[in-house]
């Protein structure tokens, strides 16, 4: 399965069209895609994919049609229109949307299921260092700054990335605003 992928929804069931054009609707039998977005979903979403368990509990005897619909429910939420932005990158990150909601301002799971908080796993050491990265300091600054060694700074940034699934510095700074890391 390519890994670059768009989400929408049509007609109240969610699409999604690959990178080789293909066009889908996701069913209860599309296992790599809701593979895939569900363990994006809770690695780095834990509160909505907290919500989104206990909405659809009563499924859980049903194991597929339980995690089919968690993953269609959060594709509804956050990727509802075609754009030229992939909901789920070349390096599988996800892109989410603000989607148009009747029960904007309403809804009890705005900010959790929709809108969620991304949680990266990022110990607090690497976040400080990497605000100070995303601020413009240089590694050898940053060591001053922090009292720290610029192998530690290294090997701060090294491992956030790696959890991240973040190559270079630019690749951070996209991640950064996008998932509003630092604001």
């Amino acid at each position: 399965m390519p890994c670059v992928i768009e989400f929408y929804t049509y007609e109240n069931e969610v699409w999604y069209r690959t990178t080789d054009g293909r066009t889908n609707r996701l069913t209860e039998k599309e296992h790599e895609v809701i593979d895939m977005l569900l363990e994006k979903i809770e690695q780095f979403y834990p509160g909505a994919f907290a919500a989104l368990s206990k909405e659809y509990e009563r499924l859980q005897c049903n194991l597929s049609l339980f995690r089919f619909r968690v993953v269609q429910r959060f594709a509804k939420c956050n990727f509802g229109v075609i754009d030229n932005i992939d909901d789920v990158d070349k390096f599988g990150r996800l892109n989410l949307e603000s989607v148009p909601c009747p029960l904007r301002g309403e809804c009890r799971n705005e900010g959790i299921i929709c809108r969620p908080v991304f949680d990266s796993h990022i110990s607090e050491a690497e976040m400080r260092v990497l605000k100070l990265w995303y601020d413009g300091y240089s590694k050898e600054e940053i060591a001053e700054r922090l009292y720290l060694s610029v192998h530690t700074i290294n090997n701060h940034i090294r491992n956030a990335y790696t959890r991240l699934g973040i190559h270079e510095k630019a690749e951070f700074f996209r991640y950064a605003e996008q998932n509003h890391l630092f604001s």
